[in-house]
């Protein structure tokens, strides 16, 4: 049987769907089935839906994952603002063990902004899944658009991810 991917989002300006699609498509372009599910969607228990692989990702707010807060000033910017996000999924999650994972965030350039993809991968390591890999894609600006070349390397990172840990 092949592998089957999960990958779950929170997007507040949409570039981190963007990434999630595209990580998608690299995971395809590897024979890797991957549906995109936002985080108020996603499935409650991806392993028992056939899922080996899921891979979580959220723009990083405030230096780590968004808030209810971070969402609602995201919301005042013009973006469309969740009721739920990552955070949220995996404090729902009673664990992921068995199930490879990875974790990425879109995020400022700079040494001060932060890592949602890091909060990711602890929540993840909690519930006995340990990221197998984990990625931080570049935004600027306001409001924030991808750095130029950012959905290449999420398709290959998607791609790569095909094969980690198998």
């Amino acid at each position: 049987m092949p592998l089957r991917a999960l990958v779950v989002v929170e997007s507040a300006f949409g570039n981190t769907d963007r990434i999630a699609r595209a990580v998608a498509e690299g995971l395809a372009s590897a024979g890797v089935d991957g549906t995109v599910a936002a985080a108020s969607a996603a499935p409650d228990a991806p392993a028992a839906e056939g899922f080996g692989l899921v891979v979580v990702g959220a723009p990083t707010h405030n230096l780590g994952l968004p808030t209810p807060r971070s969402r609602e000033q995201a919301g005042r910017r013009g973006a469309p603002v969740p009721t739920t996000g990552v955070a949220e999924w995996l404090d729902a999650r009673p664990a992921l063990a068995g199930v490879r994972t990875a974790a990425f965030d879109t995020v400022l350039p700079g040494r001060f902004s932060g890592s949602a993809s890091r909060r990711i991968a602890a929540r993840l390591r909690r519930l006995g899944a340990p990221a197998v890999a984990r990625e931080g894609f570049l935004v600027s600006g306001t409001p924030p658009v991808l750095a130029d070349g950012e959905l290449d390397r999420a398709r290959a990172w998607g791609a790569a991810l095909a094969g980690a840990g198998s």
